[in-house]
């Protein structure tokens, strides 16, 4: 019979390697699209071939499944790739350097924020206003640690937020006091909210410019997808991916989530409007337990070898959390949770497992944001309780530097178990923090095959134990993270009705050397069938 109407493609990419993340077709060599789903993955697309077909010979290159980013947040990225940069800065006088001249650059009085500083890059002296005060003439500053669980402030943003030696300490935070009891600048998790509170809010228009800044960033690192937890308060987010989708410029997919204490109102918003569509869905709650490691305020049983004093701070009324996590779940809302230390995760997964019991039959899918820090005891819960370790690799290399300044061997032992949770049966997926870390899949992916710290000081891999395959993290960003956001029957593997969202590969990522993962550029990205990025040379 000859080939049907229906069967003929739009565009066919010939000649391709593909790695379809199906175990029931594992590789190709071809892939034929129609508007925006996949027809045919296979050898012989002859049958497909019609007079207006366009045909893309590939060259032998990789062809993979679209990455999708689990945990950004995705606007605040934007804004960062056009404000002060003091990510790479090594030494003091560098990290002074750079925002003077970021500061001259603006003779107005607007904020300069962004940074992305880390003081452990200069030894772990943490900065202080007195540093940057007399450098940043008329402009209030507030600029974040990297990990945004940590920030400093001037001496004129700390006037307008009416922080002074009398203010107490807000629950969940800490203003850092010099030997007189006078702020030094610098917040340490909700201590932050007491300047977040004073800043305006950028305009409706700048969002939608950094939203569109963030989206070319992904496509150049072949990021389909983002799993957004977001960055001015999760509602302003939402409306300006709204925006855009009504506008038609948004061409990356979103899965938007909201702080889990408007819960309700989610509750509400999905009754009225439903749950969005393939580009842009919401029903997602991110809530906090603790902060950070790198900010000594994640939580857990014992103290730090560095601050003997400290074991971490509950972000959130663990009481309250509970209570909004229980009745958001019972409303069928989607709920994730930003956990880091071990007794954080510990807490999360005993409130997960008693949402389980009062809804058995529900397809939860709870997830643990970062799920960092674990016990022996914690690891195969996750499987147990079908909750989804929701972790990014880059963080392994990064914290690897200097972990072992906070934490001792035993705790390090269960720090970023990709290994161990994938062998327990949980369905590990794979993100970046960004702008905690590069929006990068392929930097991700080579944090989680080689776990070599970003200073090459484990040239084996910090806790090698935990290494994985290159396969596995290839799945980590494209199948379990599909399942993650209750799209695997639409996203995450390339088969005949998936909607066609993929990626092009310099090289065979399956078969180069692991440490040369790195250097692997996105050639091209895909989404919905249509080219949205290719590299130009």
């Amino acid at each position: 019979m000859s080939c049907t109407h229906h069967q003929v493609a739009d565009k066919i990419y010939i000649n391709a390697n593909i790695w379809t993340g199906d175990s029931s077709n594992p590789q190709a060599t071809a892939i034929a699209i129609t508007d925006s789903v996949i027809v045919y993955v296979g050898n012989d697309y002859s049958a497909y071939k019609g007079n207006k077909t366009e045909i893309i010979d590939l060259d032998k290159k990789m062809l993979v499944p679209g990455f999708t980013d689990n945990h950004t947040h995705f606007l605040g990225g934007g804004f960062q790739l056009t404000s002060v940069n003091l990510r790479n800065v090594k030494k003091v006088n560098d990290f002074i350097s750079t925002l003077k001249a970021y500061a001259a650059s603006h003779s107005d009085d607007r904020w300069i924020q962004g940074g992305d500083w880390d003081h452990e890059a200069w030894g772990g002296e943490l900065p202080t206003r007195h540093w940057i005060d007399t450098i940043t003439a008329s402009h209030p500053v507030f600029i974040n640690r990297y990990d945004g669980h940590m920030a400093l402030a001037n001496t004129i943003a700390l006037k307008l937020a009416h922080i002074d030696k009398s203010t107490p300490n807000p629950p969940g935070g800490e203003i850092v006091r010099d030997a007189n009891g006078e702020p030094t600048g610098i917040l340490r998790d909700k201590a932050t909210d007491l300047l977040y509170n004073v800043i305006p809010m950028p305009s409706p228009s700048e969002l939608d410019e950094y939203l569109q800044h963030a989206i070319q960033e992904a496509f150049e690192h072949g990021v389909t997808q983002v799993h957004d937890m977001s960055s001015y308060g999760g509602w302003a987010d939402l409306a300006t991916y709204r925006r855009a989708r009504a506008n038609h410029t948004l061409e990356l997919r979103i899965y938007s989530f909201v702080p889990i204490r408007t819960w309700a109102k989610l509750d509400s918003f999905v009754k009225k409007e439903g749950w969005g569509d393939d580009m842009l869905r919401w029903g997602g709650l991110k809530g906090f337990v603790d902060g950070s490691l790198g900010s000594t305020t994640a939580w857990f049983y014992s103290p730090y070898l560095d601050a003997p004093t400290k074991t971490g701070l509950q972000v959130t009324d663990t009481n309250l959390l509970r209570q909004w996590i229980l009745s958001a779940d019972s409303a069928g809302l989607h709920i994730a949770t930003h956990a880091i230390g071990d007794r954080a995760n510990d807490f999360i997964l005993s409130v997960y497992a008693e949402a389980e019991k009062k809804t058995p039959k529900k397809d939860h899918r709870f997830r643990v944001e970062h799920a960092q820090h674990l016990t022996p005891l914690a690891i195969p819960r996750f499987a147990a309780l079908q909750v989804i370790p929701s972790m990014q690799p880059y963080h392994a290399i990064d914290d690897g530097k200097w972990a072992f300044k906070r934490l001792d061997s035993a705790r390090l032992k269960g720090t970023y178990a990709f290994r161990s949770l994938l062998a327990s049966g949980a369905n590990v997926t794979f993100g970046s923090d960004w702008t905690v870390a590069p929006l990068d899949p392929i930097a991700g992916i080579y944090a989680a095959v080689t776990r070599r710290t970003l200073d090459d000081k484990n040239p084996n891999g910090w806790y090698p134990d935990e290494k994985i395959t290159v396969q596995q993290a290839l799945t980590c960003y494209t199948t379990n993270n599909a399942y993650a956001g209750f799209q695997e029957n639409k996203l995450g593997k390339l088969t005949i009705g998936m909607l066609a969202d993929f990626v092009v590969l310099s090289d065979n990522i399956l078969e180069i050397a692991p440490e040369k993962i790195r250097d692997i550029k996105v050639l091209r990205t895909i989404v919905n069938g249509k080219e949205v990025f290719v590299r130009k040379n």
